[in-house]
């Protein structure tokens, strides 16, 4: 009986163990561009998020980590003077989401992000080890242009009498992007040309 009772009570604190195990995910990796906005999410369990002080730490490549963001509510936080004013930690306590909104971002927030909890859930202080998640690449790099198409203007010669005249057609292609450009030209019954040249304009 006593053993039995041993054993039901280690297996209890086992199971106990694995229902409070803490377990930060987070996306694998995330794109912007200058001046633009997006979110960044750690999906968390293992312990009450609305009770528990949560980070915001971040790795920029060649440097060490560097903490962003202490916050327990939204009356009780802490942000780093770089992103100040541009980022805003929330905790989505119905989905235990702890969300990292970033607006008018810079090619320096290129890093990667990880939100951390202290080693002991709950209130926590700074100093106290952390438990990380696994990390969001983030690349902050300058939008590309939409492809724009060419105006096209065509310029014929005069007619001439004279059935050994050599004449030429010149068709301009101008305000387009990519830089790069194929035409097809056609001449009456005549065969089409196609005729690719990079472009004459320089790019921005």
């Amino acid at each position: 009986m006593m053993t039995s009772t041993i054993f039901l009570s280690l297996l209890l604190a086992l199971l106990l163990c694995v229902q409070s195990e803490i377990t930060l995910i987070q996306p694998e990796a995330e794109t912007g561009h200058p001046g633009g906005s997006l979110s960044l999410t750690c999906k968390t369990s293992g312990f009450n998020l609305g009770s528990s002080s949560m980070y915001w730490i971040r790795q920029v490549p060649g440097q060490g980590l560097e903490w962003i963001v202490y916050y327990y509510s939204s009356s009780s936080n802490n942000y780093a003077p770089a992103i100040k004013d541009r980022f805003t930690a929330s905790k989505d306590t119905s989905n235990n989401i702890f969300a990292l909104e970033m607006r008018s971002v810079k090619i320096d927030d290129t890093a990667i992000y990880y939100c951390a909890i202290p080693h002991r859930a709950g209130l926590g202080s700074m100093g106290e080890p952390l438990i990380f998640g696994a990390g969001t690449q983030l690349t902050v790099e300058p939008g590309q242009k939409s492809i724009v198409k060419p105006k096209l203007s065509a310029f014929y010669p005069p007619k001439s009498s004279s059935k050994d005249a050599v004449q030429a057609a010149v068709c301009l292609a101008s305000d387009f992007f990519p830089k790069d450009i194929s035409l097809q030209l056609a001449f009456g019954d005549k065969p089409k040309a196609n005729v690719t040249r990079p472009s004459v304009l320089k790019p921005d």
